[in-house]
């Protein structure tokens, strides 16, 4: 579910995980590991909110390589 609040987007973890093709788990392990870092909005129960740029992020990190040592 999108949440339009002052005229902005914004998404939920699951949400936005889906878009960027990866878990949840996922997600909050990169949080852990600081290979991201977590998004800044919350709502007053605490949840994330991504906004379209969060999720953009999201997913160029989702579609970044690297070499793997030999």
């Amino acid at each position: 579910m999108v949440l339009t609040l002052n005229g902005n987007r914004y998404y939920r973890t699951a949400e936005a995980c889906k878009q960027a093709g990866i878990s949840k788990i996922t997600y909050l392990r990169w949080v852990r590991e600081e290979k991201i870092m977590d998004v800044a909005l919350r709502d007053r129960r605490g949840w994330r909110l991504f906004t379209e740029e969060d999720i953009s992020k999201l997913m160029a990190e989702t579609n970044r390589t690297s070499e793997v040592p030999k």
